[in-house]
């Protein structure tokens, strides 16, 4: 019998300084990832390889709001005060996910687009220990 698994975008969750992010846009609204390779892999000409690890532990996580979200002016308070915080991403999905790190800081306030409908606002948080667990 095939396995069917099961997914609920309302199962994920992130919070940034220990408050939960409310308020995410429609479709993809938020995005994890390592900014570097773990390693970087070469050989000779003769095929002998050479590994080097890459001790670069910084990520980057993205936060896609809708431009009604309740936590707009929270994300842009902590960019223009550059705080440093905690930043976690929880799936707590059939397959269990957590990504983030304690250190991270908010680039620059979301850019602002108003128009006959509501926009989004982005935040892309630098992360310095990113980490996946």
């Amino acid at each position: 019998m095939p396995h069917i698994g099961t997914y609920d975008a309302r199962k994920v969750v992130a919070t940034v300084g220990g408050v939960f992010i409310t308020g995410y846009a429609d479709g993809s609204f938020v995005k994890a990832s390592k900014d570097n390779d773990n390693f970087e892999a070469t050989s000779s000409a003769q095929g002998d390889a050479v590994v080097s690890v890459n001790g670069d532990q910084m990520g980057t996580i993205e936060i896609t709001l809708n431009q009604t979200s309740p936590s707009i002016s929270y994300l842009d308070n902590l960019a223009n005060t550059r705080a440093m915080v905690p930043v976690w991403v929880n799936s707590n999905n059939e397959i269990k996910e957590v990504a983030g790190g304690t250190k991270a800081m908010i680039t620059k306030p979301s850019d602002k687009e108003f128009g006959k409908a509501a926009s989004n606002r982005v935040y892309t948080l630098k992360v310095f220990d990113y980490t996946v667990k």
